[in-house]
């Protein structure tokens, strides 16, 4: 069978697509490695595996074989780290497959966490909190602005910018995504509750009464719509001032404070590491 493995454009310039490419041409770049000589890549952005999508991928290795190749760098002698193809390796391990093909490539460490993330957001093989953690590191470690990331790996900044905001979610809500049990777009509508516990609350009465994304869009605008505003807070209520948060937000990919009295006021930026801060300096060109 001679299959080519669907690289999105911000990969092709670290793996070159012919390099996936099993036919005859390429099957001298095949090694075949004891499988006890390759571990898991630290920089796997993708922390739940699916053991029945395992096991059925197993069962699948038993009769035909690895089709494709793993793609690894090697890290010390005869001790290779995967780059693509975890899913694999962990189904071959519970085939009980001694030797599996690989192409061994030699990346940066920078270079293996980049291919890491955008082949797996390229997939889309993560749930909306692995994704949005795998923006971040990109986003920090790299030194990347929302836009070259866009660009790298072909996602809208906007999309980008949504879904690393659900990590300002409750850790419990954050939780309820990882598990499927509610959907991203639950997870943006629960952003407008400022309160973790509301966060949860109603996250729990979403999954206990099959809530769509529209019903609590409603729910939580009837919430918002009776909590009584405090003194320096009435602005902050003021449709044109939560326009103005909203836009902000999604700029810098964070959570944004607007503090309001008599006014004069200012605007507080969350930043969650030094490589976060520069992030945000960056897109103030500061």
């Amino acid at each position: 069978m001679n299959k080519k493995y669907g690289l999105g454009k911000g990969l092709r310039a670290l793996i070159p697509e012919n390099a996936l490419d099993i036919g005859e041409e390429n099957q001298k770049d095949i090694k075949y490695i004891n499988i006890d000589f390759i571990v898991a890549n630290k920089s796997q952005p993708r922390k739940k595996f699916d053991k029945d999508k395992i096991l059925e991928l197993s069962q699948s290795i038993k009769e035909y074989g690895i089709i494709q190749p793993l793609v690894v760098n090697e890290i010390e002698d005869n001790t290779y780290s995967i780059i693509v193809g975890e899913r694999r390796w962990r189904a071959a391990k519970l085939a009980n497959i001694k030797e599996i093909p690989v192409i061994i490539m030699n990346l940066s460490d920078n270079e293996i966490l980049e291919v890491s993330l955008i082949e797996n957001i390229q997939r889309q093989d993560l749930n909306p909190i692995e994704e949005a953690l795998a923006y971040k590191k990109l986003v920090t470690e790299l030194n990347l602005t929302q836009e070259e990331l866009s660009n790298k790996i072909g996602k809208s900044r906007t999309k980008i910018t949504n879904c690393m905001r659900l990590l300002n979610l409750d850790d419990r809500v954050q939780n309820y995504l990882i598990d499927g049990v509610i959907t991203e777009g639950h997870g943006r509508a629960l952003l407008g509750l400022e309160s973790n516990d509301l966060q949860y609350e109603l996250a729990q009465t979403i999954i206990n009464k099959n809530l769509t994304v529209r019903d609590v869009e409603k729910l939580i605008k009837n919430v918002n719509s009776h909590k009584k505003p405090q003194q320096n807070e009435t602005k902050e209520q003021n449709v044109y001032y939560l326009d103005i948060k909203d836009k902000l937000e999604n700029l810098f990919g964070t959570k944004v404070l607007l503090m309001d009295k008599k006014n004069k006021g200012k605007i507080e930026i969350e930043y969650y590491s030094q490589e976060d801060l520069q992030r945000i300096l960056d897109i103030l060109k500061i």
